[in-house]
């Protein structure tokens, strides 16, 4: 077993009648890239709002390297970097004069913000495309420098929502392929939420079937390479065949 980064313990989210978030519990390790799989709707970002702090759980509890989100969302916005499905960026400054301006929200001098922005638009591969208004970035390019906006700070954790939406196909490669070498490099733990079955198989080590509210399984991508059925049969087997995790 490895070191536990995230834990989410009984935790449940009530919006008046409606059950958002239904007595989840789960442990992600450090380092794994877990995958949070499920259709639109089946509760996945009301629990990445919990993990960071930004709304209360009705019951139950989240910690985050230790540290508790709901009494504590402060210091865990410190150790969590955070992209959204559309990252916001001011669309009239560069891509490095955004990179900067988040480095110095999070108490980065000036001029090492600036270096350090230099450094991640090199790694995200924007370093041609760094004097460019972000207004007239792509939807791939916004991505990857969402991605160089979350790593300023040196989280410790990144939480990823639906982060390949709008992507083409050569692009969602290239933006997979990175998130695991960031991994390796940074010794990152990475949620990635998302509907798309076929990604969350190429960059999870683990996953969690997630369906009005509940966890429905937890599966090691490396066991189910052993077994006789996929993912994709599980997957199947809770959701109905076809192209549903499309």
């Amino acid at each position: 077993m490895g070191q536990p980064v995230i834990e989410l313990t009984g935790l449940t989210k009530k919006y008046g009648g409606f059950t958002a978030v239904n007595d989840l519990n789960l442990t992600i390790n450090k380092k794994d890239i877990f995958g949070l799989l499920g259709p639109n709707g089946a509760g996945k970002s009301t629990t990445i709002l919990m993990m960071l702090g930004l709304t209360e759980p009705t019951s139950g509890s989240v910690k985050v390297c230790g540290v508790d989100s709901t009494t504590h969302p402060i210091e865990v916005k410190r150790i969590v970097g955070y992209l959204p499905e559309d990252v916001g960026f001011y669309d009239d400054m560069t891509g490095i004069e955004n990179l900067v301006y988040t480095a110095q929200l999070n108490g980065i001098p000036k001029k090492d913000a600036k270096e350090k922005a230099v450094q991640l638009l090199e790694r995200v591969g924007l370093m041609n495309e760094g004097n460019k208004k972000a207004g007239k970035y792509s939807r791939g390019m916004r991505q990857r420098l969402g991605l160089a906006d979350v790593l300023i700070k040196d989280p410790e954790v990144i939480i990823l929502d639906e982060p390949t939406s709008g992507i083409d196909p050569a692009g969602v490669q290239e933006f997979i392929s990175l998130i695991r070498q960031l991994r390796d490099e940074r010794g990152l733990t990475v949620l990635f939420s998302s509907h798309h079955l076929d990604q969350v198989q190429q960059i999870c080590d683990r996953v969690g079937l997630f369906s009005q509210g509940r966890l429905l399984a937890d599966l090691s991508l490396n066991d189910l390479q052993q077994e006789e059925h996929g993912l994709e049969y599980i997957y199947n087997q809770y959701f109905g065949g076809g192209q549903g995790h499309e």
